[in-house]
């Protein structure tokens, strides 16, 4: 009789040591931007927009009113109103006055966004940085009109710039929704995270009402600033965050959110070009 050799069962080591465990499968780790590329994809735009001003000679700290508002869509008031010329409530969200405008604004959008991309989806960042940021320069249309309107002037008023009235935006959005129960976070946790954004927007408005002092040689545009705060707490007030709430709710109270705040700023803007 020939000699027999069972097929050896593979989850045998040896015969003194026994049956070994299957091993545990390797868990992919993610890279960073795509846990978050609605925030990671705002960011590359606002600095490959003043990479490319840069490369097109306008100066790499202090552009002068003129480039940005001629060249490179910032918001005024005059251009707007009298020139017709609304795409800038969009475009200057994504122009910053200088390196140093930039690196704040852009800190400052990176760390909202990592903590609201997860509660609102990448498509919901998207939707709140370009409504909330619209809301701020429509504001600030508007004041602007009221304070400084020059009959004949078609440029009248000041030059504004950059993503803050955005950032400003998201971080009102975070105070609504961080209040959420239904986060699966510690409440003791949850409410200090809720605390940081308060006081991030609190002290910001502080230091934008500081420079209206005279003679201070820096301008912030606080009714951007509170324009996009303002609308951040209109488009959470229908929205649950994603995390804890099931799918279909969630989509159908983003669609909700985003509707009413369109429609709402689409109203403010038809006041603002009739007033």
């Amino acid at each position: 009789m020939g000699s027999y050799s069972p097929t050896p069962d593979p989850q045998i080591l040896r015969p003194d040591i026994g049956r070994m465990s299957p091993p545990e499968p390797v868990r992919r780790v993610r890279p960073s931007w795509a846990s978050a590329p609605a925030t990671y994809l705002l960011v590359g735009i606002n600095c490959a927009v003043y990479l490319a001003m840069v490369a097109n000679h306008v100066s790499f700290l202090s552009p002068s009113p003129d480039d940005l508002l001629h060249h490179w869509g910032a918001n005024n008031a005059g251009a707007v109103l009298i020139e017709g010329e609304w795409w800038r409530i969009i475009t200057a969200m994504f122009v910053h006055v200088g390196i140093i405008h930039l690196a704040t604004n852009m800190w400052c959008l990176w760390n909202l966004g990592l903590l609201a991309e997860p509660l609102l989806g990448s498509a919901g960042v998207l939707a709140a940085y370009i409504l909330t940021g619209a809301a701020g320069n429509l504001l600030s249309t508007f004041v602007s009109r009221l304070w400084h309107y020059v009959p004949g002037d078609p440029y009248f008023g000041p030059v504004g710039a950059g993503a803050s009235g955005a950032v400003f935006g998201l971080a009102g959005l975070l105070i609504v929704l961080l209040k959420s129960p239904r986060l699966p976070v510690p409440p003791l946790e949850l409410k200090k995270l809720r605390r940081s954004v308060i006081y991030f927007a609190a002290l910001n408005l502080v230091i934008g009402l500081a420079t209206e002092i005279p003679g201070s040689f820096v301008h912030i545009d606080n009714f951007a600033h509170l324009g996009g705060c303002a609308c951040g707490f209109l488009f959470a007030a229908p929205l649950v965050p994603r995390i804890g709430s099931p799918r279909e709710l969630f989509t159908v109270r983003r669609r909700i959110a985003v509707g009413s705040v369109v429609l709402v700023l689409t109203l403010f803007g038809f006041y603002i070009s009739k007033f």
